[in-house]
């Protein structure tokens, strides 16, 4: 099913799509941005894994509670910034303040021993940054571009978004194995410079609502917008179904980490290439799905995309069930070789207890799987990305383009605010199934079935129908 959009008048200026210098510095400039978000997450998540294995307390779902709890406080407010003030002003502000956070990160894993914390403190400016670009950035697109080019602008997007996450996560590995932890910080900073540099190549746009009037509300979801949702149902219920998106992806980036390493007994590198997998699969999608609109917004993509996140996440549960060396046993493991060990060399270290240890592996090392159970486990959270590009592109699309001009950046504030209180939902679920793991002795892999079980509502009842410009979804 697809919503056509209307022709562009003769008189629309806008140059072409591809030969737009403002298509190329917002893609590019949003990649900076993800690049560095996800760099210096996946750092600190695989730090938390370290320091759960050593103390018992899990800080991952800190970590992504810290991130999202300024989506929660702040989106409203900036959505109303985003309509009141230049968008582009505000992108380039943001982009400027990213250095800073960056820069606060650096002297943040100077001190990360002992002072996780500190790491948390900024998390938290990370989040308080993105926050504040998200509404600009989504919601100047339908002001750049003509209409008929946002379901492929949306993929573009999105699949830029998504190859910075491949990079940055890849990269927090490597680092993280072979680099003291500082050199991550000091490759985001030279990032977020070169990210306010292509901001300033977008063009300026005019602003959507001079003089709008500050009420409280502003600060969460004005009343305006309230009454609009409430009056636009499908409007609402692509709000909702997007927020569960990224709820998903709040617990499955965790649950990874958790079962590469925990699980599997992987290296930083080796865990962080699961992600990988996974990003390169939404990467993908979103292409994909940008493409095969054809201009149109084809919300039939939505439950194709469910269908096809529930079978993937189902396999992992299944495949991860027969395999992996669960943590109290690798330890257990871990203490005999140390013991045989020590009778045949004086030079033998104690072994680590809690994760295994291991030599860093090389680039090529990681990407060669170890076993054929390892390319199944890849292909499967490849194709949790694919179908996720496809389920999420044109619910983007509707949110920018279905609210009147003048209230698109309180929508895009509305839309981050919801999304981002299902990703601290997310954290909340996240712990309690790891501890529900824990109690029930069972593999962490079957995370990935309680998160399917989360899907399947949607893949079986949702059944888009949204009405755009007089013809329905």
């Amino acid at each position: 099913m697809a919503v056509a959009t209307p022709d562009v008048s003769a008189s629309d200026s806008r140059p072409r799509l591809w030969h737009d210098i403002s298509y190329h510095g917002m893609n590019l400039t949003q990649f900076f941005g993800a690049f560095n978000d996800n760099l210096f997450k996946q750092l600190v998540l695989l730090i938390c894994v370290d320091y759960f294995a050593q103390t018992g307390k899990n800080e991952q779902w800190t970590a992504l509670l810290m991130f999202a709890l300024p989506f929660v406080l702040f989106s409203g407010f900036a959505g109303f910034l985003s309509d009141r003030m230049s968008k582009v002003r505000i992108v380039r502000a943001m982009k400027v303040a990213e250095i800073g956070v960056m820069t606060a990160g650096f002297f943040a894993l100077h001190a990360v021993t002992g002072r996780i914390e500190w790491l948390l403190a900024v998390v938290f400016l990370m989040g308080t940054h993105s926050a504040f670009f998200g509404p600009p950035k989504y919601g100047i697109l339908p002001e750049l571009f003509r209409e008929r080019d946002l379901p492929q602008v949306n993929g573009m997007i999105q699949m830029t978004t998504f190859l910075s996450i491949i990079l940055g996560m890849a990269l927090a590995g490597i680092i993280k194995e072979r680099y003291p932890l500082w050199v991550g910080s000091a490759v985001c900073i030279g990032i977020a410079v070169t990210g306010t540099l292509t901001s300033l190549v977008i063009r300026g746009t005019p602003i959507a609502r001079p003089g709008l009037e500050f009420t409280p509300s502003a600060l969460f979801i004005s009343g305006e917008t309230w009454r609009m949702l409430w009056t636009d149902r499908p409007l609402l219920w692509v709000l909702v179904i997007s927020s569960l998106f990224w709820f998903l992806g709040g617990v499955i980036q965790p649950s990874v980490n958790d079962f590469g390493k925990l699980q599997m007994q992987y290296g930083d590198g080796r865990t962080s290439l699961l992600s990988v997998c996974m990003a390169v699969g939404i990467m993908v999608g979103c292409l994909w799905a940008g493409g095969a609109s054809r201009g149109k917004i084809r919300t039939g993509f939505v439950k194709l995309g469910a269908w096809g996140i529930v079978v993937c996440l189902s396999g992992l549960a299944a495949v991860g069930s027969i395999a992996g060396v669960p943590l109290e046993n690798a330890a257990k493991a871990s203490d005999a070789s140390s013991s045989e060990g020590s009778s045949t060399s004086a030079s033998a270290q104690p072994a680590d207890k809690t994760l295994a240890t291991r030599a860093p592996e090389s680039i090529a090392q990681m990407l060669a799987p170890t076993s054929s159970f390892e390319i199944v486990c890849r292909f499967l959270l490849g194709g949790v990305g694919f179908f996720a590009g496809f389920f999420y592109v044109p619910l983007a699309v509707v949110m920018q383009v279905r609210p009147p001009a003048e209230k698109k950046g309180r929508m895009i504030g509305a839309m981050n605010l919801i999304n981002w209180i299902g990703i601290m939902l997310a954290a909340v679920f996240y712990l309690g199934v790891i501890r529900l793991c824990t109690l029930l002795e069972i593999r962490e892999s079957w995370i990935f079935a309680m998160s399917a079980a989360v899907m399947v509502p949607v893949a079986l009842f949702y059944r888009p129908r949204v009405e755009m410009h007089g013809e329905a979804a």
